[in-house]
């Protein structure tokens, strides 16, 4: 007897598995469904894990992304003198943009400011290679340390760009 269920609760997994990869949405909506049925027998319990940890993986990269992106742009006002007149209007928009992007991100789910804090350093580094790919400037003229904080970076009342 536990032979044959052991059977169908593989052929359970292996269908639910096929259809998490060929049928996403269909996947999804049965998941939910199942979920709010208290179904819980019949969960692909394996893709719903990996999903949910996915989405976490996810949102961090996301702010992360946006941190890098706001330190580039933070770094072309303060160095890029060439271009400056030309696109210090369309800088000044991105870096408002990343961080109200933060900033949403944040408000929406706090437990990330930790991840912000810890990748910080790291986010400031790939945004100073992007932007030294960008500008040709000497990597030597370009501090390899942060010249404003984490804070500063995402609060325009901090962090004086003229």
């Amino acid at each position: 007897m536990t032979r044959g269920r052991l059977t169908i609760n593989a052929e359970i997994k292996l269908q639910a598995a096929s259809r998490s990869d060929s049928d996403y949405q269909c996947w999804l909506d049965q998941t939910v469904a199942q979920l709010r049925e208290k179904d819980f027998s019949h969960l692909d319990l394996d893709n719903l894990i990996e999903e949910i940890e996915g989405l976490g993986r996810s949102e961090k990269r996301e702010i992360s992304s946006d941190l890098m992106r706001l330190c580039e742009h933070l770094l072309k006002i303060k160095y890029w003198e060439f271009e400056r007149a030309d696109y210090f209007r369309i800088w000044d928009r991105e870096i408002v943009n990343f961080r109200l992007q933060i900033q949403e991100q944040l408000a929406i789910s706090l437990s990330l400011s930790p991840c912000l804090k810890d990748n910080s350093q790291k986010q400031y580094q790939n945004g100073r290679k992007l932007f030294i790919k960008a500008s040709h400037l000497d990597a030597s003229l370009i501090s390899k340390e942060p010249e404003f904080t984490l804070e500063q970076a995402l609060d325009e009342a901090l962090l004086d760009l003229r």
